[in-house]
């Protein structure tokens, strides 16, 4: 893992050895794995009172415009991917993540990125985009005791590569947490960015927090 200068007209702002000075802190916070590897069965799937929201977007004028106000761009070179985090958010420690921010006051308020190896060239190899995020959403990033619900899905293509972004919500009895995610597939690498908030919060917070997911690109390494 490495971060460097990257020449984006966008990005004016890039972090060295993923971490800046101003974020040298005691941030270690260990974070606890995502349910990837969970082959619980899963509940079944709210949609929602309204019609889900399914939607084929050109590329975003944000990620051909300067980094908004209070945004920093996180770029890695060596595994190829960057995206924009608030710049008052903190990286940490997350394990089985390649890089993490968070609030500096609510954790569970923050944005992390892992990958995994694939053989798939793009994500429309995975399937129809409402069966892919369908089935990340029921049966991997839930919990058997939590209750799915997904608000929305884009697709967004930009310099070649496409884009699945997703807003989706975790209900469980005491607890709820809603989430923006983002998945691409390149360099033989199957990438997710998740950025989320807990529920009380994500109202006041959520577009903040789409900033960040469709900021996520993918680079040729």
């Amino acid at each position: 893992m490495a971060a460097s200068t990257l020449p984006l007209s966008w990005a004016s702002t890039t972090i060295s050895n993923k971490q800046t000075a101003a974020n040298n802190n005691n941030n270690n916070v260990k974070c606890s794995r995502e349910n990837e590897e969970s082959q619980h069965k899963r509940r079944g799937l709210l949609l929602g009172a309204g019609t889900l929201t399914a939607t084929v977007f050109p590329s975003s004028p944000l990620l051909a415009q300067e980094k908004p106000m209070r945004y920093e761009t996180f770029v890695d070179t060596i595994d190829g991917y960057s995206y924009y985090y608030p710049s008052d958010w903190r990286d940490f420690d997350c394990l089985g993540h390649d890089s993490a921010f968070k609030d500096r006051y609510l954790q569970l308020q923050n944005v992390r990125v892992r990958f995994i190896p694939t053989e798939k060239k793009d994500i429309h190899d995975l399937g129809p985009m409402e069966e892919v995020i369908t089935d990340l959403v029921t049966k991997i990033y839930s919990a058997p005791n939590q209750y799915p619900y997904i608000a929305s899905m884009e697709e967004r293509s930009e310099d070649g590569k496409n884009y699945y972004t997703f807003e989706f919500t975790l209900v469980s009895r005491n607890f709820s947490a809603s989430h923006f995610a983002t998945i691409a597939i390149a360099n033989g690498r199957y990438y997710t960015l998740i950025v989320g908030a807990n529920e009380r919060r994500w109202k006041k917070f959520r577009n903040k927090l789409k900033v960040v997911a469709d900021s996520f690109k993918v680079l040729d390494i």
